[in-house]
Protein backbone atom coordinates (compact mmCIF):
# COMPACT_ATOMS: atom_id res chain seq x y z
CA UNK A 1 0.00 0.00 0.00
CA UNK A 2 1.24 3.42 -0.29
CA UNK A 3 -0.50 7.00 -0.35
CA UNK A 4 -0.37 9.47 -3.55
CA UNK A 5 -1.63 12.91 -4.12
CA UNK A 6 -4.45 12.59 -6.87
CA UNK A 7 -4.57 16.36 -7.58
CA UNK A 8 -2.92 19.29 -6.47
CA UNK A 9 0.65 20.07 -4.81
CA UNK A 10 2.51 17.09 -3.71
CA UNK A 11 2.06 17.10 -0.03
CA UNK A 12 5.16 18.12 2.32
CA UNK A 13 6.74 16.57 5.19
CA UNK A 14 9.27 18.35 7.66
CA UNK A 15 10.67 15.30 9.85
CA UNK A 16 13.16 15.73 12.29
CA UNK A 17 15.58 13.35 13.90
CA UNK A 18 17.67 13.76 17.06
CA UNK A 19 19.54 10.47 15.73
CA UNK A 20 21.90 11.38 12.58
CA UNK A 21 21.76 10.61 9.40
CA UNK A 22 25.57 9.60 9.52
CA UNK A 23 24.86 6.89 12.72
CA UNK A 24 23.54 3.43 12.01
CA UNK A 25 20.13 4.21 13.84
CA UNK A 26 19.31 7.03 11.52
CA UNK A 27 20.11 5.17 8.46
CA UNK A 28 18.21 1.47 9.64
CA UNK A 29 15.32 4.04 11.40
CA UNK A 30 15.14 7.01 9.37
CA UNK A 31 16.70 7.07 5.74
CA UNK A 32 15.76 3.20 5.00
CA UNK A 33 11.68 4.40 5.76
CA UNK A 34 11.78 8.20 4.27
CA UNK A 35 13.54 6.88 1.00
CA UNK A 36 10.04 4.78 0.97
CA UNK A 37 7.41 7.27 1.76
CA UNK A 38 9.30 10.14 -0.56
CA UNK A 39 7.71 9.45 -3.70
CA UNK A 40 5.23 11.29 -4.14
CA UNK A 41 6.14 13.43 -1.39
CA UNK A 42 8.56 16.83 -0.58
CA UNK A 43 10.44 15.58 2.78
CA UNK A 44 12.56 18.01 4.80
CA UNK A 45 14.48 16.29 7.14
CA UNK A 46 16.62 18.05 10.02
CA UNK A 47 18.64 15.75 11.59
CA UNK A 48 21.44 16.65 14.20
CA UNK A 49 25.00 14.91 13.35
CA UNK A 50 27.57 13.84 15.71
CA UNK A 51 30.86 15.75 15.42
CA UNK A 52 33.12 12.79 14.93
CA UNK A 53 30.89 11.77 12.27
CA UNK A 54 30.74 15.09 10.46
CA UNK A 55 34.40 14.68 9.83
CA UNK A 56 33.95 11.95 7.22
CA UNK A 57 33.79 14.05 4.53
CA UNK A 58 33.33 10.81 2.16
CA UNK A 59 30.04 9.43 4.19
CA UNK A 60 28.77 12.90 4.80
CA UNK A 61 28.78 13.11 1.10
CA UNK A 62 27.46 9.47 0.48
CA UNK A 63 24.44 10.58 2.80
CA UNK A 64 23.86 13.67 1.11
CA UNK A 65 23.86 12.01 -2.45
CA UNK A 66 21.76 9.09 -1.17
CA UNK A 67 18.97 11.74 -0.01
CA UNK A 68 19.38 13.38 -3.08
CA UNK A 69 18.31 10.80 -5.07
CA UNK A 70 15.38 9.72 -3.15
CA UNK A 71 14.52 13.59 -3.21
CA UNK A 72 14.72 13.94 0.40
CA UNK A 73 16.34 17.78 1.32
CA UNK A 74 18.54 17.17 3.74
CA UNK A 75 18.82 20.08 6.95
CA UNK A 76 22.31 18.77 8.69
CA UNK A 77 22.46 20.03 12.07
CA UNK A 78 25.56 19.90 14.47
CA UNK A 79 25.08 17.91 17.72
CA UNK A 80 25.73 19.24 21.04
CA UNK A 81 26.82 17.50 24.02
CA UNK A 82 28.37 19.76 26.68
CA UNK A 83 27.31 21.62 29.26
CA UNK A 84 24.23 18.91 30.28
CA UNK A 85 20.90 21.13 29.96
CA UNK A 86 22.19 24.20 28.23
CA UNK A 87 23.39 21.90 25.53
CA UNK A 88 20.14 20.53 24.95
CA UNK A 89 18.43 24.04 25.40
CA UNK A 90 20.55 25.10 22.47
CA UNK A 91 19.81 22.04 20.02
CA UNK A 92 16.31 22.66 20.96
CA UNK A 93 16.54 26.58 20.25
CA UNK A 94 18.48 25.19 16.27
CA UNK A 95 15.88 22.96 15.77
CA UNK A 96 13.07 25.40 16.74
CA UNK A 97 14.75 27.94 14.35
CA UNK A 98 15.51 25.81 11.36
CA UNK A 99 11.84 23.86 11.29
CA UNK A 100 10.36 27.31 11.57
CA UNK A 101 12.16 28.58 8.85
CA UNK A 102 11.96 25.59 6.74
CA UNK A 103 8.06 25.53 7.42
CA UNK A 104 7.34 29.25 6.25
CA UNK A 105 8.72 28.47 3.12
CA UNK A 106 7.35 25.55 2.59
CA UNK A 107 4.28 25.44 4.15
CA UNK A 108 4.43 21.52 5.15
CA UNK A 109 1.07 19.39 5.48
CA UNK A 110 2.88 16.85 8.35
CA UNK A 111 5.36 18.26 11.05
CA UNK A 112 6.92 14.91 12.11
CA UNK A 113 9.03 14.52 15.52
CA UNK A 114 11.04 11.73 15.74
CA UNK A 115 10.54 11.46 19.58
CA UNK A 116 9.57 13.83 21.95
CA UNK A 117 11.79 16.68 22.19
CA UNK A 118 11.72 16.90 17.87
CA UNK A 119 8.01 17.28 18.21
CA UNK A 120 8.69 19.90 20.88
CA UNK A 121 10.83 21.20 17.70
CA UNK A 122 8.45 21.31 15.62
CA UNK A 123 5.47 22.56 17.57
CA UNK A 124 6.03 26.45 16.79
CA UNK A 125 6.10 25.48 13.42
CA UNK A 126 3.09 23.56 13.22
CA UNK A 127 1.19 26.36 15.33
CA UNK A 128 2.39 28.78 13.24
CA UNK A 129 2.21 27.43 9.72
CA UNK A 130 -0.86 24.92 9.91
CA UNK A 131 0.84 22.01 9.93
CA UNK A 132 -0.28 18.69 11.63
CA UNK A 133 1.77 17.61 14.24
CA UNK A 134 3.17 13.91 14.58
CA UNK A 135 4.50 12.99 18.00
CA UNK A 136 6.29 9.91 17.20
CA UNK A 137 7.70 9.34 20.64
CA UNK A 138 10.08 7.02 21.40
CA UNK A 139 9.97 6.29 25.16
CA UNK A 140 8.65 8.27 27.57
CA UNK A 141 10.92 11.33 27.20
CA UNK A 142 11.06 13.11 30.51
CA UNK A 143 10.44 10.00 32.71
CA UNK A 144 13.36 8.59 30.46
CA UNK A 145 15.67 11.25 31.78
CA UNK A 146 15.19 10.62 35.38
CA UNK A 147 15.28 6.60 35.01
CA UNK A 148 18.54 6.83 33.14
CA UNK A 149 20.11 9.34 36.61
CA UNK A 150 20.48 12.39 34.35
CA UNK A 151 18.21 14.43 35.89
CA UNK A 152 16.81 14.34 39.11
CA UNK A 153 13.05 13.42 39.82
CA UNK A 154 10.69 15.93 40.38
CA UNK A 155 12.99 18.73 40.13
CA UNK A 156 12.76 21.96 38.17
CA UNK A 157 14.29 20.49 34.85
CA UNK A 158 11.61 17.24 35.29
CA UNK A 159 8.99 19.48 35.51
CA UNK A 160 9.82 21.78 32.94
CA UNK A 161 10.00 18.16 30.67
CA UNK A 162 7.05 17.38 31.82
CA UNK A 163 5.34 20.38 30.76
CA UNK A 164 6.64 20.50 27.55
CA UNK A 165 5.82 16.52 26.80
CA UNK A 166 2.21 17.37 27.95
CA UNK A 167 1.57 20.13 25.67
CA UNK A 168 3.20 18.64 23.25
CA UNK A 169 0.83 15.67 23.33
CA UNK A 170 -2.17 17.45 23.71
CA UNK A 171 -1.29 19.48 20.73
CA UNK A 172 -0.17 16.35 18.49
CA UNK A 173 -3.16 15.78 15.43
CA UNK A 174 -1.22 11.95 16.05
CA UNK A 175 0.31 10.11 18.22
CA UNK A 176 2.87 7.31 17.61
CA UNK A 177 4.40 4.84 19.63
CA UNK A 178 6.45 1.77 19.52
CA UNK A 179 4.61 -0.92 22.23
CA UNK A 180 1.01 -1.57 22.91
CA UNK A 181 2.32 -1.69 26.64
CA UNK A 182 2.55 1.93 26.54
CA UNK A 183 -1.14 2.83 25.09
CA UNK A 184 -3.13 2.79 28.54
CA UNK A 185 -0.49 5.07 30.22
CA UNK A 186 -0.96 7.62 27.37
CA UNK A 187 -4.56 7.25 27.62
CA UNK A 188 -4.74 7.16 31.69
CA UNK A 189 -1.64 8.77 33.22
CA UNK A 190 -2.33 12.08 34.58
CA UNK A 191 1.49 13.06 34.25
CA UNK A 192 0.96 12.81 30.13
CA UNK A 193 -2.49 15.19 30.08
CA UNK A 194 -5.08 12.94 28.76
CA UNK A 195 -4.02 13.28 24.83
CA UNK A 196 -7.05 13.08 22.54
CA UNK A 197 -5.07 12.52 19.36
CA UNK A 198 -5.29 9.18 17.58
CA UNK A 199 -2.67 6.48 18.72
CA UNK A 200 -0.98 4.15 16.18
CA UNK A 201 1.48 1.55 17.84
CA UNK A 202 4.69 1.06 14.45
CA UNK A 203 7.34 -1.22 16.51
CA UNK A 204 10.85 -0.09 15.65
CA UNK A 205 11.33 -2.24 12.30
CA UNK A 206 14.00 -3.19 9.85
CA UNK A 207 14.89 -3.85 6.71
CA UNK A 208 14.31 -7.89 6.19
CA UNK A 209 15.77 -7.77 2.67
CA UNK A 210 19.12 -7.14 4.50
CA UNK A 211 18.42 -8.41 8.04
CA UNK A 212 17.79 -12.16 6.89
CA UNK A 213 18.97 -15.99 7.24
CA UNK A 214 22.74 -16.21 5.31
CA UNK A 215 22.73 -19.84 6.07
CA UNK A 216 22.59 -22.69 9.03
CA UNK A 217 22.39 -21.53 12.61
CA UNK A 218 26.49 -21.65 14.05
CA UNK A 219 26.91 -24.41 16.20
CA UNK A 220 30.36 -24.80 16.74
CA UNK A 221 31.45 -22.87 18.65
CA UNK A 222 28.48 -21.26 19.94
CA UNK A 223 28.38 -17.55 19.18
CA UNK A 224 26.52 -15.33 21.99
CA UNK A 225 26.67 -11.69 20.49
CA UNK A 226 25.62 -8.19 21.29
CA UNK A 227 25.25 -5.37 18.76
CA UNK A 228 25.06 -1.30 19.46
CA UNK A 229 26.29 0.88 22.26
CA UNK A 230 26.59 -0.06 25.76
CA UNK A 231 25.55 3.30 27.14
CA UNK A 232 23.52 4.48 29.85
CA UNK A 233 20.90 1.78 29.29
CA UNK A 234 22.07 -1.10 27.79
CA UNK A 235 23.37 -3.72 30.87
CA UNK A 236 26.59 -4.25 30.15
CA UNK A 237 27.44 -6.10 32.83
CA UNK A 238 24.67 -8.55 33.29
CA UNK A 239 25.42 -9.67 29.91
CA UNK A 240 28.86 -10.45 30.62
CA UNK A 241 27.62 -12.12 33.51
CA UNK A 242 24.92 -14.07 31.17
CA UNK A 243 28.13 -15.14 28.81
CA UNK A 244 30.63 -15.73 31.84
CA UNK A 245 27.80 -17.98 33.27
CA UNK A 246 27.26 -19.73 29.76
CA UNK A 247 30.94 -19.76 29.28
CA UNK A 248 30.94 -22.47 32.03
CA UNK A 249 28.35 -24.37 30.59
CA UNK A 250 29.85 -24.43 27.11
CA UNK A 251 33.77 -23.55 27.10
CA UNK A 252 33.68 -23.59 23.47
CA UNK A 253 31.50 -20.73 23.83
CA UNK A 254 32.85 -16.97 22.64
CA UNK A 255 30.83 -13.77 22.71
CA UNK A 256 30.77 -11.60 19.98
CA UNK A 257 30.11 -7.46 20.40
CA UNK A 258 29.77 -5.11 17.59
CA UNK A 259 30.45 -1.75 18.71
CA UNK A 260 32.10 1.58 17.55
CA UNK A 261 33.74 3.11 20.14
CA UNK A 262 33.24 1.51 23.43
CA UNK A 263 35.67 -1.56 22.99
CA UNK A 264 38.16 -0.33 25.52
CA UNK A 265 35.42 -0.03 28.24
CA UNK A 266 34.20 -3.23 27.16
CA UNK A 267 37.25 -4.94 27.56
CA UNK A 268 37.79 -3.58 30.41
CA UNK A 269 34.78 -4.69 32.30
CA UNK A 270 34.79 -8.12 30.79
CA UNK A 271 38.71 -8.39 32.20
CA UNK A 272 36.85 -7.30 35.64
CA UNK A 273 34.06 -10.79 35.40
CA UNK A 274 36.99 -13.06 34.76
CA UNK A 275 36.31 -13.42 30.64
CA UNK A 276 39.51 -14.03 28.80
CA UNK A 277 40.55 -11.93 26.22
CA UNK A 278 40.41 -15.63 23.90
CA UNK A 279 37.23 -15.84 24.72
CA UNK A 280 35.29 -12.79 23.02
CA UNK A 281 36.11 -10.86 20.08
CA UNK A 282 34.85 -7.04 19.69
CA UNK A 283 34.69 -5.68 16.28
CA UNK A 284 33.41 -2.27 14.83
CA UNK A 285 31.00 -2.31 11.85
CA UNK A 286 29.11 -0.15 9.24
CA UNK A 287 25.60 -0.66 9.24
CA UNK A 288 26.12 -2.50 5.59
CA UNK A 289 27.89 -5.08 7.52
CA UNK A 290 25.32 -5.82 10.53
CA UNK A 291 23.71 -8.64 8.77
CA UNK A 292 26.90 -10.47 8.15
CA UNK A 293 27.80 -10.11 11.91
CA UNK A 294 24.58 -11.06 13.64
CA UNK A 295 24.48 -14.06 11.07
CA UNK A 296 27.75 -15.17 12.94
CA UNK A 297 26.12 -15.24 16.32
CA UNK A 298 23.92 -18.45 17.62
CA UNK A 299 22.07 -16.45 19.67
CA UNK A 300 22.21 -12.65 21.15
CA UNK A 301 21.27 -10.39 24.08
CA UNK A 302 19.42 -7.32 23.95
CA UNK A 303 19.21 -6.65 28.55
CA UNK A 304 17.99 -3.05 28.90
CA UNK A 305 17.86 -1.33 32.43
CA UNK A 306 13.92 -1.90 33.41
CA UNK A 307 12.09 1.21 34.46
CA UNK A 308 8.65 2.77 34.31
CA UNK A 309 9.73 4.93 31.20
CA UNK A 310 11.06 1.59 28.93
CA UNK A 311 7.64 0.62 28.77
CA UNK A 312 7.37 2.53 26.15
CA UNK A 313 10.34 1.04 24.55
CA UNK A 314 11.45 -1.34 21.12
CA UNK A 315 14.79 -1.85 20.84
CA UNK A 316 15.80 -1.84 17.03
CA UNK A 317 18.45 -4.80 17.68
CA UNK A 318 15.89 -7.27 18.60
CA UNK A 319 13.84 -6.87 15.23
CA UNK A 320 17.46 -7.31 13.24
CA UNK A 321 18.20 -9.81 15.38
CA UNK A 322 14.91 -12.06 14.78
CA UNK A 323 15.32 -11.07 10.85
CA UNK A 324 18.52 -12.54 10.50
CA UNK A 325 16.76 -16.04 12.58
CA UNK A 326 19.01 -15.60 15.46
CA UNK A 327 16.97 -16.40 19.16
CA UNK A 328 17.60 -13.18 21.68
CA UNK A 329 18.10 -12.89 25.43
CA UNK A 330 15.67 -9.89 26.90
CA UNK A 331 14.42 -8.53 30.13
CA UNK A 332 11.22 -7.89 31.50
CA UNK A 333 10.12 -4.68 32.03
CA UNK A 334 10.94 -3.19 28.60
CA UNK A 335 8.17 -2.60 26.13
CA UNK A 336 6.15 -5.60 24.40
CA UNK A 337 9.67 -7.62 24.94
CA UNK A 338 8.53 -10.79 27.08
CA UNK A 339 4.96 -11.05 25.21
CA UNK A 340 7.12 -10.99 21.86
CA UNK A 341 10.41 -13.56 23.10
CA UNK A 342 8.55 -15.78 25.51
CA UNK A 343 5.15 -15.84 23.64
CA UNK A 344 6.61 -16.74 20.71
CA UNK A 345 9.07 -19.17 21.57
CA UNK A 346 12.22 -16.70 20.06
CA UNK A 347 13.99 -15.95 23.19
CA UNK A 348 14.31 -15.91 26.80
CA UNK A 349 13.01 -13.17 28.95
CA UNK A 350 15.00 -12.40 32.19
CA UNK A 351 12.95 -11.49 35.19
CA UNK A 352 15.52 -10.83 37.70
CA UNK A 353 19.18 -10.51 37.19
CA UNK A 354 20.27 -12.71 40.19
CA UNK A 355 22.91 -15.65 39.96
CA UNK A 356 19.91 -18.31 39.99
CA UNK A 357 18.18 -16.85 37.73
CA UNK A 358 21.35 -16.10 35.18
CA UNK A 359 22.07 -19.97 35.40
CA UNK A 360 18.26 -20.95 34.87
CA UNK A 361 18.12 -18.59 32.16
CA UNK A 362 21.48 -19.93 30.37
CA UNK A 363 19.82 -23.42 30.51
CA UNK A 364 16.60 -22.34 28.82
CA UNK A 365 18.76 -20.15 25.99
CA UNK A 366 20.91 -22.95 25.07
CA UNK A 367 18.07 -25.25 24.63
CA UNK A 368 15.84 -23.15 22.95
CA UNK A 369 19.27 -22.27 20.83
CA UNK A 370 19.65 -25.87 20.00
CA UNK A 371 16.60 -26.74 18.72
CA UNK A 372 15.18 -27.42 15.24
CA UNK A 373 13.02 -25.01 13.52
CA UNK A 374 13.92 -21.92 15.64
CA UNK A 375 16.16 -19.69 13.41
CA UNK A 376 12.42 -19.85 10.64
CA UNK A 377 10.37 -19.11 13.77
CA UNK A 378 12.72 -16.17 14.55
CA UNK A 379 12.25 -15.44 10.78
CA UNK A 380 8.88 -15.38 10.66
CA UNK A 381 7.96 -13.73 13.89
CA UNK A 382 10.07 -11.02 12.45
CA UNK A 383 7.72 -10.53 8.74
CA UNK A 384 4.78 -10.32 10.91
CA UNK A 385 5.68 -7.76 13.84
CA UNK A 386 8.67 -6.01 12.39
CA UNK A 387 8.85 -5.70 8.61
CA UNK A 388 10.27 -2.08 7.32
CA UNK A 389 7.45 -2.91 4.43
CA UNK A 390 4.60 -3.18 7.28
CA UNK A 391 6.33 0.21 9.21
CA UNK A 392 6.30 2.25 5.83
CA UNK A 393 2.67 1.20 5.36
CA UNK A 394 1.63 1.88 8.48
CA UNK A 395 3.29 5.79 8.62
CA UNK A 396 1.59 5.77 4.88
CA UNK A 397 -1.58 5.38 6.20
CA UNK A 398 -1.54 7.56 9.12
CA UNK A 399 0.05 10.32 6.31
CA UNK A 400 -3.20 9.74 4.17
CA UNK A 401 -5.51 9.79 7.17
CA UNK A 402 -5.07 13.23 7.70
CA UNK A 403 -6.36 16.15 6.00
CA UNK A 404 -4.23 18.01 3.33
CA UNK A 405 -4.51 21.31 2.73
CA UNK A 406 -3.48 21.20 -0.84
CA UNK A 407 -5.14 18.33 -2.49
CA UNK A 408 -6.76 14.70 -2.06
CA UNK A 409 -4.56 12.07 -0.82
CA UNK A 410 -5.90 8.60 -1.81
CA UNK A 411 -4.48 4.69 -1.16
CA UNK A 412 -3.36 1.90 -3.28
Amino acid sequence: MSARLSEGREPGILYVSYDGMLEPLGQSQVVAYLEKLAPGRRIHLISFEKPRDWRDEARRQAMRERLGKAGIDWHPLRYTKWPPVISAVWDIAKGTGAAIWIANRERPTWCHGRNMLCAAMLLPAAKLFRGRLIADIRGFWADERVDGDIIPSGGVVHRVLKALERMVLRSADQIITLTDASVPRLRKDEGFGHPEAPISVIPTCADLDRFTIQGAPPRDPFVLGYVGSVGTWYLLDDMLNFFRMLHERRPDARLLVVNRGEQEFIRSRASGLGIEPAAMEIVAAEHRDMPRQIARMSAAMALIKPAYSKIASAPTKVAEYLGCGVPCLGNAGVGDMESILEGRGVGVCLRGFSDKEMREAVDRFLTLAGKEGVQQRCRDVAMEKFSLEAGVDSYARIYASLPCPFGRITSS
